[in-house]
């Protein structure tokens, strides 16, 4: 065997479709968003509370076909108990699983909020993702519509909190049972039908994606998409569908309240759905929040089959530009509604819940879009340079660079190879640093360090033009005793701070 082939394959990195690397500034702006989500949460009551990430694959209920692998939509693994687990598809099917298993030691009504990320083993493509964060807030054991009246304003409170004015954002609501009254008008109603319930459900809430037209195709024979890739339809009939599409379309609650009474008359569960949404339009202008930003919309449909009563989302109502260069309105960043029947699944007994949930990166791409996240820059390190490698002189710089971390300083101590003076400054330079500080045998020796502003250097050296001119300016770099060193680079940072405030 020759040496080519004796010598290993090198790995391959890989990222796995569907699934990105985040950077610092993602990571930050997460952090300040959720930040100013959990502040709104907080006011209102509701408390924190975290699940895993994996459970128990039944515990996720309906997402999941009839299959000896289930792992379709969801990603499962099997435990050396044999049992089925799967990473958790969203947080609220946890949620039930948690409080039902804590039932007896919870106060009820049980009001919190849990962020963190879910899976979703579906085909990724731009803008999908098989991994991503929700922001999720809940309230099991509130049987009233006040409840869910509280979660839209909730919503709006936080829409406001992160910066979205009144006018860029509306959380529009509309109700399960209605839409049930509406299936029981098409003759969709009964256990029979229920996998067509459903079907018609997620094809309408595409009606912001596909439009009226591509709806229709997913009501009926189906639609083809531009990957070619088929979604069969509900197989309804046009006498059908164009019911469906009459309710979805609704624009004006008020106006047209008289023809949707007419349309699910005869059902008792349409009635009760009507009634209940006018219960929360009266809460909700009763506590001062207009129609723009908390309307009655009967096109907010919610995908999911465990909403049973009200159900809203949170639609934003400024244009962006898209990946195909069209201007198009930026859309849901979050939803939610009452899913009176998930507790119960464990429990045997009735347990109201209602709750909504934010889509993390969404939403931090609109606040982009708006200007509202990063405007808190977060200053690099100051970068403490390594002029000398004996032990002595390590452990000064080492000295300096924590008397700076504990005055609440961002500092690094050079790490790479000290040789070339010069590749410290190029290494700073790239870091963004805004500041370095030096000290070699002669400063040492007189007790003092020299702190270069890199950000006026850079200035400078674009604008003098030989050395003499350089010698006489300086003012880029300063010499001060040791024991002051916290204090002027605090000085010299604030100045870099006022500069930046001016030019902005």
């Amino acid at each position: 065997m020759s040496e080519k082939q004796k010598k290993p394959q090198k790995l391959k990195a890989r990222l796995p479709r569907g699934f990105v690397d985040r950077d610092a500034a993602d990571i930050r702006a997460v952090a300040e968003m959720t930040a100013k989500i959990r502040e709104v949460y907080e006011r209102y009551g509701f408390d924190p509370v975290e699940t895993p990430l994996f459970e128990y694959t039944d515990a996720l209920g309906k997402f999941l076909p009839d299959a000896d692998r289930p792992n379709e939509g969801v990603f499962s693994l099997q435990d050396d108990d044999e049992q089925w687990m799967s990473l958790r598809y969203d947080l609220t099917a946890p949620l039930a699983r948690h409080v039902a298993e804590r039932f007896n030691e919870i106060q009820l009504p049980y009001r919190t909020y849990r962020a963190g990320y879910v899976f979703r083993n579906e085909k990724p493509g731009p803008g999908r993702f098989r991994q991503f964060m929700q922001f999720d807030a809940d309230t099991v054991g509130a049987a009233g519509v006040q409840a869910d009246a509280e979660m839209c304003m909730m919503m709006a409170d936080t829409m406001e909190a992160l910066g979205i004015a009144r006018g860029d954002y509306v959380i529009r609501v509309n109700n399960r049972k209605v839409l049930d009254g509406v299936m029981e008008a098409i003759g969709l109603a009964g256990e029979a039908n229920a996998n067509a319930r459903l079907t018609v459900l997620r094809a309408i809430d595409k009606l912001d994606k596909f439009g009226p037209d591509g709806v229709r195709l997913l009501l009926g024979p189906g639609r083809k998409d531009e990957s070619g890739d088929f979604t069969k339809g509900a197989g309804l009939f046009e006498e059908q569908i164009d019911k469906v599409l009459f309710f979805v379309g609704i624009k004006d609650y008020a106006a047209s309240a008289a023809d949707l009474a007419a349309l699910v008359s005869g059902s008792a569960r349409g009635g009760e759905g009507v009634e209940e949404l006018n219960q929360i339009g009266h809460l909700v202008a009763s506590a001062g929040y207009g129609p723009d930003r908390i309307k009655i919309d009967p096109s907010v449909v919610r995908g999911l089959e465990y909403y049973t009563g009200p159900v809203f989302e949170a639609e934003l109502q400024f244009a962006v530009t898209n990946e195909k260069g069209e201007k198009v309105v930026f859309g849901s960043v979050g939803g939610g509604g009452r899913y009176d029947g998930l507790v119960s699944r464990f429990m045997g007994q009735p347990v109201p819940a209602t709750g909504f949930s934010i889509g993390v990166s969404r939403l931090m791409t609109a606040l982009k879009n708006l200007g509202k996240l990063g405007q808190d820059e977060v200053l690099a390190p100051v970068v403490v340079c390594v002029m000398d490698r004996d032990i002595d002189s390590l452990g000064r710089y080492q000295r300096f660079t924590q008397e700076l971390r504990n005055a609440g300083i961002r500092a690094e101590m050079y790490q790479g190879n000290p040789k070339n003076f010069g590749n410290q400054l190029k290494y700073a330079d790239r870091r963004g640093a805004p500041l370095a500080v030096i000290q070699g045998g002669n400063e040492r020796a007189e007790g003092i360090v020299q702190v270069k502003d890199l950000i006026e250097g850079k200035r400078l050296s674009g604008e003098i033009e030989d050395n003499a001119a350089w010698r006489e300016a300086r003012v880029a770099q300063v010499s001060v005793p040791e024991a002051d060193l916290v204090a002027k680079v605090r000085e010299m940072l604030a100045a870099q701070a006022e500069d930046r405030a001016r030019n902005a």
